[in-house]
């Protein structure tokens, strides 16, 4: 029997030169929670970088790992590195059969990167993935333009939107900041 494992919502956004990643804490199994505190932002590139992921660990772990090797060889650009990762994503034989989103940004660049070779750079610096994450991405976005409160409080609150109304996200958010 398979499982279906839903285990993702993370939301990042940059406002006024400042990036806030954010991610909920909850593994379901099924219709278990099997973890409650799960870390799913990894910083990258002597901290310069983070990187949210949804989709099962191991593939996410095999995609940060592959990820950080081409940043790595690019020298922290970050178009550069996350236009590079896609099309390796996409060729590989072995790496298009992971199941995952990948979220990467600086303080200037924010991108979703996905196995079908897309490298999707939002229009207003705000980019969600996951099963709560079209919950978090409206409540970030009417916060955005009706606010004028930072980028790391509009994640959390947006997160916590989204904990609300997700059954496969909680309120158990990690948030991480650069600069």
């Amino acid at each position: 029997m398979k499982h279906e494992i839903r285990s993702t919502t993370v939301l990042a956004m940059i406002r006024d030169g400042r990036l806030a990643m954010a991610a909920d804490g909850q593994v379901t199994m099924d219709s278990m929670v099997v973890k409650h505190t799960a870390r799913k932002i990894r910083r990258m590139y002597h901290g310069k970088v983070l990187t949210g992921f949804a989709g099962s660990v191991a593939d996410a772990q095999a995609l940060a790992d592959r990820f950080e090797a081409k940043l790595e060889g690019v020298g922290g650009n970050l178009t550069r590195g996350a236009i590079e990762f896609a099309k390796e994503w996409r060729m590989d034989r072995m790496l298009r059969r992971l199941e995952a989103l990948m979220l990467v940004a600086d303080t200037g660049k924010l991108y979703l990167i996905s196995g079908d070779g897309n490298v999707l750079e939002p229009d207003d610096n705000v980019a969600a993935i996951g099963s709560g994450g079209p919950y978090a991405l409206a409540a970030a976005k009417a916060l955005l333009r009706n606010t004028e409160i930072d980028a790391a409080s509009i994640v959390e609150q947006a997160m916590r939107v989204a904990a609300e109304v997700c059954i496969y996200t909680n309120d158990k958010v990690t948030i991480e900041q650069l600069p």
